[in-house]
């Protein structure tokens, strides 16, 4: 069960295309000034924020494609969309985030988080090393999705009996302020899902009708294509200067990418999810040193900084060119 978006002749294709480029955009915008306003608002940190609610919002395509994919049969799609995505968000978005802005938070803020991230691709890691991940381990593998919850309600409660993030306001609460917000969090976040998949669908149908290999398209178009929502919210984030929301929204993607679609693909069909060859030698081995390249540095200098994104950059160029030239993608 997958949904199908995709035009029936080549001027729908074009016109769903474009339609999914407008939804993204208009619901981007949407989305991030509600998530701004819930953040100022309550006065938590815009981080937090886009490490749990925006981050729900914008897992939901890997979520569901990792789901159904998973019960269908399709294992290798349902493991390399939630690792895949994790690589992405990190090694491509997490990258220009950090090139385009510069990201104040303090080791503080971020480095529960990071250090659940890492533990989670550590965990992982160690799990599948015999090809695949049994029902015990996504059990544990769960407890840090749970752990990194508690994480984020300790520090918010915190921050509203003390301190504003960032030194900011708390912008004023009526029964009309919250509706109005709330409806243009959850549009935008409709309008987000829904554009990508017609970005995706469409996207891919223009790429097969130029003569593009379905390899291929498998692995830019469907791997990237999951993580737009992360990226359309980290451009308007880029535009509106809220970097904290961009990183929070990476970071706890990620986590919810690794400790909740994982376990769960495993967990509701009641049996061990197998892990393909080349999940095992590449995927999930690329996922932790593009993660711990970026969030290891950053714990020791108390900071994200630009060369870090560049060097996610570059490492994740490197994991598409060995999956290209060593995994048969062609």
């Amino acid at each position: 069960m997958q949904l199908d978006l995709t035009g029936s002749n080549l001027f729908f294709v074009l016109v769903l295309f474009v339609a999914g480029l407008l939804c993204i955009m208009k619901g981007g915008d949407l989305f991030v000034d509600a998530a701004t306003w819930i953040a100022e608002s309550f006065g938590i940190p815009k981080f937090i924020v886009g490490a749990t609610v925006v981050s729900f919002a914008t897992t939901m395509p890997e979520l569901l494609v990792s789901l159904f994919s998973a019960f269908e049969g399709n294992a290798d799609i349902a493991v390399g969309n939630a690792v895949g995505s994790v690589t992405a968000n990190t090694g491509l978005i997490l990258c220009i985030s950090l090139v385009c802005m510069h990201c104040a938070m303090t080791r503080r803020q971020f480095a529960g988080k990071a250090c659940m991230l890492l533990a989670a691709i550590g965990l992982l890691f160690a799990f599948t090393r015999d090809g695949s991940l049994a029902l015990w381990e996504s059990a544990v593998i769960l407890v840090v999705f749970f752990a990194s919850m508690a994480e984020s309600i300790l520090m918010g409660r915190r921050t509203q009996a003390g301190d504003l993030p960032e030194g900011a306001e708390r912008s004023a609460r009526s029964a009309k302020t919250v509706v109005q917000n709330l409806a243009k969090f959850l549009i935008g976040a409709a309008a987000i899902v829904l554009g990508a998949q017609l970005l995706i669908d469409n996207g891919s149908e223009l790429a097969r009708r130029i003569g593009v290999p379905d390899a291929v398209i498998a692995a830019t178009m469907i791997a990237i294509g999951t993580s737009l929502p992360e990226l359309v919210t980290t451009i308007i984030s880029i535009r509106k200067k809220q970097a904290s929301l961009s990183v929070g929204n990476i970071i706890g993607a990620n986590i919810m990418d690794l400790t909740l679609i994982m376990p769960l693909c495993a967990l509701l069909q009641g049996r061990p999810q197998p892990i393909a060859r080349q999940g095992m030698l590449l995927d999930i081995p690329a996922c932790l040193i593009v993660s711990a390249a970026v969030l290891i540095p950053a714990l020791a200098c108390g900071r994200f900084k630009r060369w870090m994104g560049i060097l996610a950059g570059a490492l994740y160029i490197a994991y598409l060119v060995i999956m290209f030239t060593c995994f048969g993608v062609a």
